[in-house]
């Protein structure tokens, strides 16, 4: 998956921006007492661009909505109409929101409620700020849309002049696409309505025969770059329509308009490569009537709500302790290793927690098992699938045990690294300078894999697990023998 063009700083940058509440209007926390399957479930937006992630029917929409009627510009109703037939437990939603506002105050957030009683919602108060919603309608295909039947008829004559893209909405929609607009056309249609015209080559093309993302993207951009500074913008599925590359690149240009125009945005997606460019605080899963917040993959998140296709699921703390099991499940466990996932779920927390609800959930119909690290702060419990790797910090124990046995190993070591057999001494200084200069154990294997000739950092540390499993049999046995029990059972 290719890497985000967001730089780390950049992320630092925004996060400090609303811990300081340094926007003129920000939404800072929802705390939902009841909506749809929600109870006393709060959010925290501490990244100006946030990701709900989750099933289908799980809430991503409902978090949106809540996000939105926050303020005056959306109606509630838009997200959470009431039916006569079927909606009588609306009675007691509530939803408590803490906002940056200053104009209403600038120096503290300001506290708003919206709850649904006597049959209808009442905002008291609500605070008014300028918010963009992007349902899923937008890549409806203009051919398909009732308002531009009227360009069919071969009756129509058509007489506002046509006007490039605005020079900002080329350049961005360019980026996102990865094909040129300079000669798209727009023109005004109807009474507050436009209609896009395309060309290529020598030939020109009505938006009834753009693709559908390429018409979405067009609009959209168009529309956020029009809005003041500090809007909100909602989006629904921010995918829909696009090439996952696209996707990815559609975020990083919310984070862009973040940066230069201090724009929030929030939006549902189904997409890792729509998480790419976020940091952790940014992602919001939506779980069984549960918010959880950290970096969850979409193939990680389908383990947690409980779907998954194979007989054993692991929920690992984090991308390094996943490679570390993968490797000796995958060595040991011969053809049954195609009946295990192995997920990140980031955090000791999640995974104990997700690992102990499939337990105690008849319903999941596969077997799991918490693996946590040799210093999580958790309680290991081996008869009820909780187990502990050894040694502290997962990559330092393994750098560290291959270091000592350098004088035994450094041969294979050198050449699964990719480097000529001549070169092992080199390799054996540059594993001792590492092990000197490191103040981060998380940049090893990226280090080394640099000095000894930039080598990837993947291929340094398949280098590093191979041989940390090959000479530590005793544990790689007994994890391998507790899996293979329960994917037998």
């Amino acid at each position: 998956m290719p890497l985000s063009e967001i730089r780390d700083s950049t992320k630092t940058q925004l996060i400090e921006k609303v811990r300081r509440h340094d926007y003129g209007k920000y939404l800072y926390k929802a705390s939902i007492e009841k909506i749809r399957g929600f109870t006393g479930e709060d959010i925290t937006f501490e990244f100006p661009v946030t990701a709900l992630i989750g099933p289908n029917g799980s809430g991503k929409s409902s978090v949106l909505g809540v996000a939105g009627c926050a303020y005056k510009t959306i109606k509630p109703g838009i997200f959470f109409p009431k039916s006569t037939v079927g909606d009588e437990s609306m009675s007691d939603w509530r939803v408590e929101y803490e906002l940056i506002d200053k104009q209403l105050n600038p120096r503290q957030l300001i506290k708003r409620t919206s709850s649904f009683r006597q049959a209808k919602w009442v905002r008291a108060d609500v605070a008014d700020r300028d918010v963009l919603f992007f349902g899923i309608e937008r890549t409806v295909p203009a051919g398909e849309k009732t308002r531009y039947k009227k360009l069919m008829r071969s009756t129509y004559v058509h007489r506002p002049p046509f006007e490039p893209l605005d020079d900002a909405v080329a350049i961005q929609v360019e980026h996102i696409l990865g094909k040129s607009v300079a000669d798209y056309r727009v023109t005004n249609y109807g009474f507050d309505d436009t209609f896009l015209v395309g060309r290529t080559g020598i030939n020109n093309f009505s938006e009834f025969h753009f693709g559908a993302g390429e018409s979405s993207i067009i609009r959209m951009i168009t529309r956020i770059e029009q809005a003041p500074q500090n809007s909100l913008i909602l989006i629904e599925e921010i995918e829909n329509g696009l090439h996952p590359i696209a996707t990815r690149r559609m975020v990083e240009y919310l984070i862009d308009v973040a940066e230069r125009r201090s724009i929030q945005t929030v939006f549902t997606t189904h997409s890792d490569y729509a998480l790419l460019p976020l940091p952790s605080e940014a992602i919001w899963a939506s779980i069984n009537g549960k918010l959880k917040q950290g970096r969850l993959s979409v193939e990680a998140l389908r383990a947690v709500s409980g779907r998954v296709d194979k007989k054993l699921a692991i929920f690992i703390e984090d991308e390094f302790a996943k490679s570390w099991v993968d490797y000796i499940l995958r060595e040991k466990l011969g053809a049954d290793y195609d009946q295990v996932e192995v997920h990140a779920v980031h955090g000791d927390g999640n995974a104990v927690s997700t690992h102990r609800a499939h337990m105690a959930n008849p319903a999941v119909n596969f077997k799991s098992l918490c693996i946590i690290d040799g210093d999580s702060g958790q309680p290991d419990d081996t008869q009820n699938g909780v187990i502990r790797l050894p040694g502290r910090q997962p990559e330092l124990t393994v750098f560290e045990a291959i270091r000592a046995r350098l004088a035994e190993d450094i041969a294979i070591l050198t050449v699964s690294c990719q480097r000529a057999p001549e070169a092992q001494e080199l390799v054996r200084c540059f594993i001792e300078e590492v092990s000197r200069t490191n103040r981060d154990p998380h940049l090893l294997f990226n280090q080394l894999g640099i000095k000894i000739g930039f080598v990837p950092e993947a291929i340094v540390r398949g280098a590093f697990l191979a041989l940390w499993v090959r000479n530590n049999s005793e544990f790689c046995d007994t994890l391998a023998e507790h899996a293979k029990n329960l994917i037998e059972t």
